[in-house]
């Protein structure tokens, strides 16, 4: 994303709205996580009433203003920043992000440009760019097909169709449980594999 593009969609995001661009995985639906209004909308784009996106985030302080817990965050923060979406406790707090799930994965990406932009906006939920079931959108054209004017503004990152999701894992009881295997491998300790 250039500098332009990144003013462009920070005002976008500002006023509600969501928006497709690449992360640092792969195209995502965003919306300003803290804006509850914003966030239904993308919640109900993607049909989700009971599975949580992700919030990514510039900073684990960022998280923390967001309503998130310092103690979980430090605990888990030698794996970022990277493609790793960590499955962090919420308790009762941040009802419209969790969707009753009492938990939502994070992560602390390593795109400069995406930091960028999150250094405006502070931390936005992400889901992929498709509808249930369906493979990503690889490019913007792909992700206009799927969603055309519901999306109010599209960020073109190029072709990010050979990209992988990222990792999603869960600490429990200082074991690493693996959600699912992406942009990096981790064993069940919790070693990064490549």
């Amino acid at each position: 994303m250039t500098e332009k593009e990144i003013k462009h969609a920070t005002d976008v995001l500002a006023n509600s709205r969501i928006a497709i661009l690449p992360t640092d995985t792969q195209y995502g639906v965003v919306a300003i996580a803290s804006d509850e209004v914003a966030v239904g909308k993308l919640y109900r784009l993607k049909g989700r009433t009971d599975k949580p996106g992700s919030v990514l985030a510039a900073s684990i302080e960022q998280l923390v203003e967001l309503g998130l817990k310092a103690r979980y965050l430090k605990a888990v923060a030698d794996y970022w920043p990277g493609p790793i979406s960590i499955v962090i406790p919420v308790g009762f707090d941040l009802p419209y992000l969790h969707l009753g799930k009492m938990a939502i994965a994070v992560r602390i990406p390593k795109n400069k440009a995406l930091i960028k932009l999150l250094e405006q906006t502070g931390p936005l939920l992400t889901t992929s760019a498709n509808l249930p079931g369906d493979k990503p959108a690889g490019t913007i054209a792909d992700a206009q097909k799927i969603f055309g004017s519901k999306i109010d503004t599209y960020i073109d990152g190029g072709d990010l169709s050979d990209r992988k999701p990222s990792t999603v894992i869960r600490i429990v009881d200082d074991a690493v449980e693996i959600i699912r295997q992406g942009a990096v491998l981790i064993d069940v300790s919790g070693r990064l594999i490549s």
